[in-house]
C-alpha cells in the first residue's frame, strides 16, 4: 500500500470512528450542556482543544508502539481491540440494552456539582482570573480531557495509529471531533432527542467489527 493510501485510510477510518463513537457520548454532551450556559465559540475552542490534544497523543502513542513491540503483535492487538470495542458495543445495544440516557444525566450531573463549587469558592477570585484565560474555555478543556481519557475512542485512536498512517489518523479524528462537538454546541440536546442512540451503537460496534476484519485481512495480505 503507497504512503498515500495508508494515509487515506488512516483519515476515513479515523472520521468514521469518531463520527460513530462520539455522537451522544459523554464528551457530546458535556459540549451541548455547556454551550447552554455560555458561548457557543468559547465551548467549542475549549473542547476541541481537549480533544484535539487528546487525538495527537493517542495516535503518537499508536505510532511508537510498533518501535517497542514488534510490529506483528502490535498489529495483532490492534484488530483485537477492534473486535473487543465493537463486539461490547454490539452486545450492549443489542442483548444488554438498558434504555440508554444514562450520559446525558450523568454529565447533566457533574456539571451541576461544578456549578455548585463554583459558587462557593467565586469569591475573591474574580479579579485573577480577568486577566486570565477564559474560566469556561479552561473548564471545558480539563472537563473534555478527562472525560475523554481512556474512553473507547482514544483506544481505538490508538490502535488505528499503530496500523495506519498516524498523520492520517490524527487529521481525520480532529475532523470527525470537530464535526461532532460544532453538532453540540449548534444544537446537541435537540439531536440527542432525535437520534437513536441505540442505532448509533450498533453501527457504531458494526464499524469497529468491520474495521477488525480489514486489518486482520490486509495484515495476512501483506
Amino acid at each position: 500500500m503507497t504512503h498515500d493510501n495508508e494515509f487515506l485510510e488512516g483519515l476515513v477510518k479515523s472520521g468514521m470512528m469518531i463520527l460513530l463513537s462520539e455522537i451522544g457520548d459523554k464528551t457530546f454532551f458535556i459540549a451541548a450542556i455547556m454551550a447552554m450556559r455560555h458561548s457557543r465559540l468559547t465551548v467549542f475552542s475549549g473542547a476541541i482543544g481537549a480533544l484535539g490534544v487528546m487525538t495527537a497523543l493517542s495516535a503518537a502513542m499508536g505510532w511508537a508502539a510498533p518501535n517497542l513491540i514488534s510490529k506483528e503483535i502490535t498489529h495483532y492487538l490492534a484488530v483485537g481491540l477492534f473486535f473487543f470495542f465493537g463486539g461490547r458495543s454490539l452486545y450492549e445495544s443489542v442483548v444488554a440494552w438498558d434504555g440508554g440516557g444514562d450520559e446525558l444525566a450523568e454529565v447533566e450531573a457533574e456539571l451541576a456539582d461544578e456549578d455548585e463549587k463554583k459558587k462557593k469558592g467565586k469569591k475573591g477570585k474574580k479579579d485573577a482570573s480577568s486577566f486570565l484565560l477564559s474560566p469556561v474555555l479552561v473548564e471545558t478543556f480539563v472537563i473534555t480531557f478527562l472525560a475523554e481519557w481512556g474512553d473507547r475512542s482514544q483506544i481505538a485512536t490508538i490502535g488505528l495509529a499503530a496500523s495506519s498512517d498516524p498523520v492520517g489518523v490524527t487529521i481525520g479524528g480532529i475532523a470527525g471531533h470537530a464535526v461532532c462537538t460544532g453538532a453540540a454546541v449548534i444544537g446537541g440536546r435537540h439531536m440527542a432527542e432525535h437520534i437513536s442512540e441505540r442505532a448509533v451503537a450498533i453501527a457504531g460496534g458494526v464499524l469497529f467489527c468491520l474495521f477488525g476484519a480489514h486489518s486482520l485481512v490486509t495484515g495476512l495480505e501483506e
